[in-house]
């Protein structure tokens, strides 16, 4: 999604905002007329990321911040193009395009927040607490090592703390641990640093080709600015694939319940701890 309003939002100017649904700006506090007002007029200059937070850096040291919730979709469509049913804000673009949120389940929404340095980096406010991720050309391994080794909880819980290593969801950490071979029970503390690297390498070479294939999109809710799915999916070795063998030993891949989701592993591979 980053890539897409790279490509086709960057060095646009901003003609008008259109706000329909009033959950869709809830977190910026002064209303959809302020949001709209102070948008207009304004030449998006970058589109950014860390871990799972996204915004547009505008032209006068501030950004949108898009919450994408559950359900968000951030397109971009020719002006007069049909309107989606939850698009519930429309920025017209001085090119003759359109970038709208449409968000079915309004979990998420937009906000306009100033941009503030944290650790040689300019940040909205909203996103200063969190954590660099492993795409990150200034992602210190030896610091998460560090991190993950002071953490007394079970490693797939540290890997989805976004203060510790951010953009790593239910669905990457589980691809991850399943090529490192650690089954995600394993306490973090308990974990060497060579078994840590390899794990943080290895979730940064998932998050890599899931990018290069699109993301991972199980429904018509996650697609790019285009409106076009991810295929990621197709090269998962166990999220989702219950009872099916393991695609490096053959296993029947295991599923438990974990923090109200599932978690996948082979348990052959990735043996469970043994606790005292």
């Amino acid at each position: 999604m980053r890539r897409g309003l790279a490509e086709h939002v960057v060095g646009r100017t901003i003609e008008s905002v259109t706000v329909t649904h009033p959950r869709s700006v809830r977190r910026h506090l002064l209303g959809a007329a302020d949001l709209a007002a102070r948008m207009t007029g304004r030449r998006v200059d970058s589109a950014q990321r860390r871990g799972k937070y996204l915004w547009l850096t505008l032209d006068d040291d501030e950004a949108l911040v898009v919450h994408l919730g559950m359900s968000g979709q951030m397109l971009v469509q020719p002006t007069g193009a049909p309107v989606e049913k939850h698009a519930h804000i429309r920025a017209a673009l001085h090119d003759g395009t359109e970038l709208r949120f449409v968000d079915q389940r309004t979990f998420g929404g937009w906000a306009l927040a100033p941009l503030v340095e944290v650790d040689g980096s300019l940040l909205p406010e909203p996103v200063a607490h969190i954590a660099r991720d492993p795409l990150d050309p200034r992602f210190d391994r030896e610091a998460a090592v560090k991190a993950l080794r002071a953490k007394h909880s079970e490693i797939k819980r540290v890997l989805l703390d976004q203060s510790v290593l951010s953009g790593v969801g239910n669905i990457y950490a589980d691809e991850s641990l399943w090529r490192a071979r650690i089954h995600g029970n394993r306490i973090a503390a308990t974990l060497t640093r060579p078994a840590l690297r390899t794990l943080l390498d290895e979730v940064g070479a998932v998050m890599g080709e899931a990018l290069a294939a699109g993301g991972t999109s199980f429904d018509a809710l996650y697609v790019n600015v285009n409106g076009q799915s991810g295929y990621f999916e197709r090269s998962l070795a166990v999220y989702g694939r219950e009872d099916e063998p393991c695609r490096r030993c053959g296993a029947p891949v295991a599923r438990e319940k974990f923090m109200n989701r599932s978690s996948y592993y082979c348990p052959r591979c990735q043996p469970k701890p043994r606790f005292r």
